[in-house]
């Protein structure tokens, strides 16, 4: 495949994640390397929605790692159950914050990050990353957004 996404224009949210599943299952299917694999998603994430923040952070010991990410410079370590994505990462489960501000204990990264989610990347019941999206918007992400996010980290096989 080439390495160029076609989503349309006019595309509704929705259609843009159809769009862009399989373009992205063709590119990454073949690639051994999921940290190739993680890079193309958060690219792809970030070129098609305009995201203010997208990145993996990966399970490495008693910590969330960075990992690839599109974006302003990020926390490089978190801890188990702190913040959205380590909280994602306990709990086994996509998170929604609307409002940051709002979430005990969020880490901000940056302050002109508004609202978040935060997907789990499991393999046999275990969490082996995390992606975390942010928006410089509030209350920019819904269900749209968890179902297909979560079948796109789906894609990847640690």
């Amino acid at each position: 495949m080439a390495e160029d996404l076609y989503i349309p224009n006019d595309a509704s949210k929705r259609e843009k994640y159809e769009s862009l599943l399989p373009q992205l299952k063709g590119l990454i299917e073949d690639e051994p390397d999921q940290i190739a694999n993680m890079a193309n998603i958060a690219a792809a994430l970030k070129e098609v929605f305009n995201f203010f923040w997208v990145g993996f952070y990966r399970v490495v010991g008693e910590s969330l790692v960075l990992g690839p990410f599109q974006g302003p410079i990020a926390c490089t370590r978190i801890s188990y159950g702190r913040g959205v994505c380590g909280t994602t990462w306990k709990e086994k489960k996509t998170l929604i914050v609307p409002d940051v501000d709002q979430f005990p204990g969020h880490i901000a990264c940056s302050s002109l990050s508004k609202s978040e989610i935060v997907v789990p990347v499991m393999q046999d019941g275990v969490v082996k990353a995390v992606l975390d999206v942010d928006s410089d918007k509030l209350d920019c992400f819904d269900e749209t957004d968890a179902f297909f996010m979560e079948k796109l980290v789906s894609l990847l096989n640690f």
